[in-house]
């Protein structure tokens, strides 16, 4: 394809999205490879051990091969199709390949020594000098060092895994997307709110069911998050939420999209090249790029956290099924556990239960949170914290879906710091699940903007919330609005750095177990009056939420706390033990651990047919291997962090947007030009502790 017709070859500021073609992705990488080979050699030959010589250089190749690499990437998450995946197996492994040898370039690890050991080291700011040391590591941790088979052998894993990652992550999307139920009896939907029953018969008419109404059906139930977490929490039936359930935790565990082989061949490769390059295991490779000292250190946090919310999970059990037994006609209708609470019937319960206690339900809640509001509240928290200010755009920039907005970020100035893609509707079958940020475009003076300053960051914000149906707005759930805002810190990191080397600027070198830290520290601010109420309003009256609804969520914060907790850390210590103490080869499976580790962390014991590993993304495909503690290692960072805000008084505005800046000039600003215990030390003055985050989980006093 010639060059001139490639969109991906466009030399506009912003991706031509409203062009990019799969048949684009192959000929635009290859003609990329074949220039960047070409340019390696040439560094390879002619580096010196110099900033400029060799630094600049390497970042420029770098960039080159991320931009367009980055575009086809985020289009398999938001915008899959079969088309897509093909174009991007063919390439996939060509890439892989050439960043390898890029890392274990003999040639250039040699000049980073000698620049690290040279005249020139001393005339380094600490950035600089950061990059260059953790180029170093990074080169040793993917084979620089190795020779011969074992070098080969390594390549050949690093290939392998990246494939395996893929398919482990479209065999989950399209279990997802494979599974429906249509129900056409109102008693099959009872207890489901309205807005549920919209988006139901909204995706039966998206499946032909020309007919179908909110009021009179039929009804689409998908496992797509939005259906199955309202299906889950609110049906009366029963026998429908086993159902839904059991095909839930079965997701891509049967035929030919069944990972539980994937799981073991990725745990095996894992393990093979750790052994490669000195480490017993993956978890200690792994730990060599944290903030964690050792597996001991996490393990020993984990274990005190689980302490600490042990006894509290099991009230909650208590309280749910004393509840409960008091409404014995909804225990019916179960192919198991007739007369005990069992898994499908802890997020109905609770959600009872909750309602009960605390007077309020979500669905009442939603009526208070459309999208558009909610954005206006979390743009004013910005621009009172950090001292930004937030449009939209008013130009036509080319987006992948007509329901992604684009954003500008101005600051103090008056002049442009960055930008925003905000893709925030589920889309089953083509977008896969959760939530994520990712980077778009990265700041660096290399690249310069038409102005002549370092080129400014872009990134993507991407959520799976409800769509608008019939003529509403997307109506938010609380958790969707506490989503919506971690995400958003993500972002801020990424948009708000200061630091123009691109090596290590926004979310670039941060250690990976602290890179949470400014996306959980949004969320607190979720739970603060004046930003709350300033982020609500009736989607028909526009009335702000009431004071006592208000009170009533700040109530209910900490409700179930103890479970939830222990839910991450059974996430968090089975990835652990998979990647640490488990035995691939050996006579146990990978589920006879994660039943393991549930003896210790989980309220009811997993189904025997249970294989949510084989949908967990996070540690299979989504870069959290050996490190899904990471979120619990940086809500502590966070709550810390937020504590800061409640000493100086949440209500001096003053006051917080004086400790808003210094979080913005700290943990904001620095990206991974410091390690991030001393960008947090420079933030709070100390480093941190568990009590904050034990004090705001209601697990300590």
């Amino acid at each position: 394809m010639p060059e001139t017709t490639n969109p991906l070859f466009d030399e506009a500021l912003l991706p031509r999205f409203d062009l990019i073609k799969p048949e684009h992705v192959e000929p635009a990488i290859e003609k990329l490879l074949a220039t960047l080979s070409t340019q390696l050699l040439e560094l390879e030959r002619a580096s010196k051990p110099t900033w400029a010589e060799l630094i600049e250089p390497l970042e420029r190749i770098d960039e080159e091969l991320s931009a367009q690499w980055r575009v086809v990437s985020h289009l398999t998450g938001v915008a899959n199709s079969e088309a897509l995946r093909i174009a991007y197996a063919e390439v996939e492994p060509k890439l892989i390949r050439f960043s390898v040898r890029i890392s274990q370039s003999r040639p250039i690890f040699d000049t980073l020594c000698s620049l690290r050991d040279g005249d020139e080291w001393n005339r380094l700011d600490r950035s600089q000098q950061r990059i260059v040391t953790l180029l170093i590591r990074d080169a040793k941790l993917t084979g620089v060092g190795l020779n011969g088979r074992a070098r080969e052998r390594f390549n050949e894993i690093q290939t392998e895994l990246a494939k395996l990652s893929t398919r482990f992550s479209n065999n989950v999307l399209d279990a997802t997307k494979a599974f429906s139920k249509t129900l056409r009896e109102a008693d099959e939907v009872a207890g489901l709110p309205d807005s549920a029953l919209q988006l139901a018969a909204q995706s039966a008419r998206d499946a032909g069911e020309t007919n179908a109404t909110s009021v009179d059906g039929p009804w689409r139930i998908t496992l797509d998050q939005p259906s199955f977490e309202s299906f889950i929490q609110h049906s009366r039936r029963r026998d429908l939420r086993e159902e839904l359930y059991r095909a839930y935790i079965t997701r891509a565990s049967k035929g030919d999209l069944d990972n539980a082989t994937l799981i073991k061949r990725i745990l095996q490769l894992r393990r093979e090249a750790a052994n490669l390059l000195g480490y017993a295991t993956h978890a200690e490779l792994s730990i060599a790029t944290k903030m964690a000292a050792s597996v001991n250190a996490v393990e020993k946090l984990l274990e005190e956290l689980r302490v600490a919310s042990f006894d509290a999970a099991h009230r909650d059990l208590d309280d749910l099924s004393e509840f409960a037994k008091a409404h014995p006609e909804f225990l019916a209708k179960a192919t198991a556990c007739p007369e005990a609470l069992a898994h499908w019937d802890l997020p109905f319960w609770a959600e009872r239960l909750r309602e009960q206690r605390y007077d309020f339900s979500e669905e009442e809640l939603r009526q208070y949170f459309p999208l558009p509001r909610v954005l206006d509240g979390m743009f004013g928290l910005a621009k009172q914290l950090f001292g930004v200010e937030i449009q939209e755009a008013d130009d036509e920039t080319p987006v992948w879906h007509p329901d992604v907005r684009f954003f500008r970020v101005i600051g103090e100035d008056k002049k442009p710091l960055a930008a925003f893609y905000l893709d925030p509707y589920s889309r089953p079958g083509e977008k896969r699940g959760g939530a994520w940020m990712d980077e778009c475009i990265g700041r660096s003076r290399l690249f310069s903007n038409p102005d002549g300053g370092p080129r400014l960051p872009v990134a993507y914000l991407v959520c799976n919330q409800s769509p608008p149906v019939n003529g509403k707005p997307s109506l938010m759930r609380f958790r969707e609005v506490e989503t919506l805002f971690h995400e958003f810190g993500h972002g801020l990191q990424h948009m708000l750095t200061q630091i123009d080397y691109g090596f290590s600027s926004g979310i670039h070198n941060i250690e990976h177990d602290a890179v949470e830290l400014p996306s959980q520290f949004m969320e607190n601010w979720c739970y603060h009056r004046k930003t709350l109420l300033g982020l609500s309003g009736h989607y028909e009256t526009s009335e702000p939420l009431p004071d006592t609804l208000y009170d009533k969520i700040c109530a209910a914060r900490n409700y179930r706390a103890g479970s939830l907790m222990l839910r991450q850390l059974h996430f968090g210590f089975t990835d652990l033990a998979l990647h640490h103490t488990f035995e691939p080869d050996g006579d146990r499976d990978a589920f006879d651990i994660q039943r393991g580790i549930a003896a210790r962390t989980s309220l009811l014991p997993p189904l025997l047919e249970d294989r949510f590993l084989c949908s967990f993304t996070h540690i299979f495909s989504g870069g959290y291997s050996a490190g899904y503690f990471s979120y619990k290692w940086a809500e502590v960072l966070s709550a810390d962090a937020f504590v800061a805000f409640e000493e100086a008084g949440l209500d001096d505005e003053q006051a917080i947007a004086r400790i808003g800046r210094r979080f913005r000039d700290t943990i904001l600003s620095l990206g991974g030009s410091q390690p991030a215990m001393e960008v947090f030390t420079a933030f709070r003055g100390r480093e941190p502790d568990t009590a904050a985050l034990l004090r705001h989980s209601g697990l300590k006093k």
